[in-house]
């Protein structure tokens, strides 16, 4: 029993300690962080953790262990009646330095449909909010945001369960990209699809725009992660440089969801012609 309790110990040391020097040695800051910056999803499943309880205040603890520029929260909102945001945005102003991006319709929601986004310097040059094709009411936000770095499109968006509905759901994200006017852009949240690389995945939809998304960083179930559910993806090819999956102790427990993080290159030259032209794998 002792030294089954030494090697847990042992585990929770490692667990502290690890994921601040995977974030030092892949997240730079200062000269060498210049024209990038750290982009994060995560799925706070209404701030009801693991255990069952319903805590806005681990979110919160959990998000500014991210250390996020950007940020796009899913079920950030009640499910029913008006929608109520759950979170203390003046906390999160305050003590992780992130502004919501207004891109709600109801007054007392933090996003739309579940879908919220947090900046931490910049302006929102124009936000828009898309309706995806359904069997379940579903939705993504897309907010055009001018940085200190320079110009990102964020497109945050929740995907369904069923899977022909998020093979239109993707489908129909790339078509309001490729609509809009070119500039670096990054698609991220809960795609509730974990098989990439097969033709028959509605992962497959998004490539036109993003190229394979091949890359599989399990985040679900947080306690024990196999599925790679959540994902961070950017064009033009290079401008997501690092992904990783964010598993401290807190974070464990706090959601179902692991948060992502993502360093995000913002001088990658976008490509000349077609914008939606397919990116080199």
């Amino acid at each position: 029993m002792r030294q089954r309790g030494r090697r847990r110990r042992i585990a929770e040391l490692l667990d502290s300690v690890l994921p601040r020097a995977e974030a030092a040695a892949l997240f730079p800051d200062g000269e060498a962080r210049a024209g990038r910056l750290v982009a994060a999803s995560y799925n706070i499943h209404k701030c009801v953790g693991t255990d069952g309880r319903f805590d806005p205040d681990r979110i919160l603890q959990v998000i500014r262990e991210l250390d996020a520029d950007v940020l796009a929260l899913q079920e950030a909102d009640r499910r029913l009646g008006i929608r109520q945001g759950l979170l203390d945005l003046t906390r999160i102003e305050k003590e992780a330095g992130l502004t919501l991006v207004p891109v709600a319709v109801r007054p007392a929601s933090h996003g739309w449909h579940g879908n919220a986004i947090f900046v931490r310097a910049g302006t929102a040059m124009r936000v828009k909010r898309l309706t995806l094709p359904y069997a379940e009411p579903r939705g993504a936000v897309m907010a055009e945001l001018d940085l200190p770095g320079g110009r990102l499109r964020v497109v945050a968006a929740h995907l369904g369960l069923l899977r022909q509905s998020r093979r239109q759901q993707a489908a129909a994200l790339v078509q309001a990209i490729d609509r809009s006017d070119p500039m670096p852009t990054v698609l991220m949240g809960d795609f509730n699809e974990w098989r990439p690389g097969r033709p028959d995945s509605p992962l497959a939809e998004l490539e036109p725009l993003f190229g394979p998304a091949l890359q599989s960083h399990p985040s679900f179930p947080s306690r024990r992660p196999i599925f790679a559910l959540d994902r961070i993806l950017g064009w033009p090819h290079g401008t997501v440089e690092t992904t990783v999956v964010h598993q401290s102790p807190l974070a464990r427990v706090a959601s179902d969801h692991l948060p992502v993080r993502a360093l995000v290159n913002l001088t990658v030259p976008l490509p000349t012609g077609d914008a939606s032209a397919p990116v080199p794998a």
